[in-house]
Parts: structure tokens; sequence; C-alpha cells
């Protein structure tokens, strides 16, 4: 009898997720100013940072492993990323751009344990100014306000180009591709990690998934997902890459992020108790989105893509 009726709740759960999220479209993605504002939102009232560190993305857990430090797990990414991309064979002092940089805690790995001199890019005015502020004296790191689909930079300028969960807020994948490796040089790196659908088009999505989606994108202003397999396309037909594109689904490292992107308010109170009570009601709202991306990673409907090649 629970096998049929855990299911059920488990449906019904879910739909009033939706119902609730449904009512809610102070997020939905307009333009490019609406990413900004979101994330200007996001980073002014330091919710994410004190509940989550530096690094606003998700963590690195060796074969799905959860016995680890949120925080350390998001450092951890880092390295992963670093390693498998082939940047660890960049001497110091190699020029990095970090697009969709954030409050800069990736940007500030690369610099301080492989001495790359970064450049972080984002669209967030309120971000680099929080970047700026945490970022050391000496650290060889730059933040500035660029839209990542017209990056101010010369050919070529880049002996690497390094992007983690950016992608899905541009409305122009090919545009935001171009960019990226046009500023890349020639035998240079490109690393890159993003949220990404299945492949909507050879499996197309039933009633209820096309209703996940469709909250996913409109609460944390996304335009539109693709597949692995489509953006790596789009990489590869580029015409300044060397046109062998590797990509990875890495849900398995990446899935137990999302529970512990919940579990560290419990860890944490402080964190949110601090901000007020306008933070807890803020943390809260978060919650639904956060268990629908749980449940779209776990069951393939979302993948989280890697994506590798030179330029």
């Amino acid at each position: 009898m629970f096998e049929l009726v855990f299911p059920f709740f488990l449906i019904v759960f879910f739909f009033l997720v939706i119902a609730i999220l449904w009512r809610n479209k102070a997020r939905k993605y307009i333009s490019s100013g609406t990413v900004a504002s979101a994330y200007d939102a996001w980073t002014q009232d330091k919710l994410l940072e004190r509940l989550w560190g530096e690094h606003i993305h998700l963590g690195f857990y060796p074969s799905g492993q959860k016995n680890i430090d949120f925080r350390k797990a998001k450092v951890q990414f880092v390295h992963e990323l670093v390693k498998w991309s082939g940047l660890d064979k960049l001497p110091k002092g190699s020029r990095i751009l970090d697009v969709g940089c954030g409050i800069g805690g990736s940007s500030r790995i690369l610099a301080k344990y492989y001495g790359f001199n970064v450049t972080g890019i984002t669209i967030s005015q309120a971000q680099v100014k929080r970047a700026r502020e945490l970022t050391p004296d000496g650290l060889n790191c730059n933040f500035q306000v660029m839209d990542a689909l017209d990056l101010k930079f010369e050919d070529g300028s880049f002996d690497a180009v390094w992007s983690v969960e950016a992608g899905a807020h541009m409305n122009d994948k090919t545009r935001f591709a171009d960019e990226m490796l046009r500023t890349l040089r020639p035998g240079g790196y490109f690393a890159l990690a993003d949220w990404n659908s299945r492949d909507l088009r050879a499996y197309p999505p039933s009633f209820f998934e096309k209703l996940v989606l469709k909250q996913l994108l409109e609460q944390w202003v996304h335009p539109n997902f693709i597949s692995i397999n489509e953006f790596g396309n789009i990489l590869s037909t580029n015409r300044n890459s060397s046109g062998r594109i590797i990509s990875e689904n890495w849900n398995i490292y990446t899935n137990p992020s999302w529970y512990d992107s919940i579990l560290e308010g419990i860890r944490r109170p402080i964190s949110i108790l601090s901000l007020g009570p306008s933070a807890i009601i803020k943390s809260f709202r978060e919650i639904p989105t956060i268990l629908l991306m749980n449940w779209a990673f776990r069951k393939g409907l979302m993948e989280f893509g890697v994506y590798k090649c030179r330029g």
C-alpha cells in the first residue's frame, strides 16, 4: 500500500509547489536587464553569500558521496573542472577570462592556487562591487560589468576562457559561444559547466515535466535550456574552435548539492537570522525551486553539462 500511496502524494506535493510558484513571476526572463536586476538583488541582500559562501554554484561530490562539507565541495568543483579541462597545464601568469564570475569565488581560486591573471565579468554591478570587496590586495583578479553576449575584448585576448552556470541565462546560446571562443587565443583552453535539459526534441517532456521546466525557467531568470549535445554542436561548428569538443554529464557528482543548498540553512541558522525577518521569507521562497531542480536533475530531465575544447 505504501508503494502506491507515496508516489501519489509526491505528485500532489509537486503540483502544490508549482501552484505556489505560479503566483510569483517576479524573476521571469524578459531581457538581460532582468538577469542583472535579479543578481543585484541576490547580492545586496547577502543571503546566498551568507548561506553558501563565495561560490554561488554547485559542488563536486566524488562518486556522489554526500558526507562532504557543502562549501568545500564548491571549491573542489573548481579544482576538478580545472584538472578535467586541462587548465592546470597552463603556466602561471596565463590570462583567464571568467564569464559570469558572480562575486568572484572561482576567479580567486584560479588566481590563488594556479597563479593565473583572471578577468571576471558579470552583468551585475552589485556582483562586481562585492567581488572587488572580497578580493585581497595583490591577487591578480579584476572584475568588470559586461554582457557576455557583447564582450569588449580583442580577438584572442585570453589563454583560457572559463564559465560556470552562466549559459542558462543567455537567450542566444550561439552568440554566447561565439563571443567566448572569439576571445580565446589559438591553442588556448576552454572550460564550461552549465545546466542543460535533456534532448527535448528526441524525448519530449510530459505535461508534468513541461510545468516543472516552466517554473525552473521563470523563477531563476532563465530564457531557455538546451541539451548537452545541442550546445556541444554549437561549440564544435564555431570557426574559432578546434572542432573537437568533449562533453560529459556530471549529474552524479553535483546532484547532492541541491539538498545541501537547503540543509545549509539548518546547519547555519544564524546566517539567515542575522539578516532579519525578510531573509527568512526569502530563504523559504527558494526552497520549492531548489526541490524542483533536485527532482529534475535526479530524473534526468535536467543535466549538468561540462565542456572542454582548444581554441
